[in-house]
């Protein structure tokens, strides 16, 4: 079975510089921008915006 092109799986780095990331699943279609989500950093302890790297 082929991978789905339309949902890649793309890894989010956090903003805060810890290198810390989060893999996650995303539709190209809904959303063909970077992604920016906003969860826990558990390095830092604290929430911060994760952006999508390519």
């Amino acid at each position: 079975m082929a991978r789905n092109e339309v949902s890649p799986v793309i890894k989010l780095r956090s903003t805060a510089g810890t290198g810390y990331t989060y893999v996650t699943r995303k539709n190209r279609r809904n959303t063909p921008d970077r992604l920016t989500l906003r969860k826990y950093d558990p390095t830092i302890r604290r929430h911060v915006p994760f952006r999508e790297e390519r």
